[in-house]
């Protein structure tokens, strides 16, 4: 994730209102409108992310994307389905609020609930290389995502009482996910989160690299700290318009 640093404290539950149901921007998609065959896992339409809540302007659980940025996604995927594989998005077009909601989370004090995010970090480096000036999501340039085998296991549901081990522990031990194992978990705040870490094991190491490839041959581009990060194209100008449910007269 790369999100804007601006604002102060703040109760984070108390902004994440419902989205309303509002007509996409003109060069905006839903990604399940383009490629069905994505798995999706909004994070921050959920509590399953570093703030611990859902995050403002995140309604339903629906990626929404510029349109040219869906198209190639679905190259991608058609690309990995002759190794059995598939992409799960865990975050695509990201509203300015949202950002701002990171940045003043950032800036509150620590109370370590969501501490397996950044297990050796203190919250306030997260500026550092994770929390940034401004975010490629806003503009829909970006998104994050991982690679998942084909056919998709269920995956146990995500238990917000539950301790789960750090982002960089055994894949049995963080919180559940239906993705390959790629060496840490999304959203994982530590050097080994870097794309070509020395610290993966070789088959971590390999699975980061086809997917970095797949990627690259469609036009995407990696943000070299966060293995899942990718952004294409030109940045375009941010929004801020919330993310509301597909309507009936929504088409690709």
């Amino acid at each position: 994730m790369r999100t804007l640093a601006a604002g102060f404290g703040f109760v984070l539950v108390l902004l994440a209102s419902p989205a309303r149901a509002e007509p996409l921007p003109a060069s905006f998609v839903y990604l399940s409108d383009v490629d069905p065959s994505i798995a999706q896992d909004m994070r921050y339409a959920s509590s399953d992310n570093f703030t611990g809540h859902p995050l403002p302007g995140y309604g339903p659980g629906e990626c929404v994307l510029r349109r040219d940025v869906a198209q190639a996604l679905a190259k991608v995927q058609a690309d990995l389905a002759r190794q059995n594989l598939g992409l799960k998005v865990y975050d695509c077009y990201r509203p300015t609020r949202a950002v701002r909601a990171f940045a003043r989370w950032a800036r509150q004090s620590d109370d370590g609930a969501t501490k397996r995010f950044y297990p050796k970090l203190d919250k306030r480096t997260l500026f550092d290389g994770y929390i940034a000036a401004h975010s490629a999501h806003s503009t829909g340039s970006a998104v994050d995502l991982t690679l998942v085998p084909r056919p998709t296991p269920p995956a146990p549901p995500y238990d917000p009482r539950a301790a789960y081990g750090a982002c960089t522990a055994p894949a049995d031990k963080r919180a559940p996910d239906t993705s390959l194992d790629m060496g840490t978990s999304f959203d994982c705040f530590d050097a080994k989160s870097t794309a070509l870490s020395s610290t993966t094991t070789s088959e971590q190491n390999h699975r980061r690299v086809i997917l970095l490839e797949a990627m690259r041959k469609r036009g995407f581009h990696n943000y070299f700290r966060e293995w899942w990060h990718f952004s294409f194209g030109a940045r375009g100008p941010a929004f801020d318009f919330p993310i509301g449910p597909r309507s009936s007269s929504t088409s690709p």
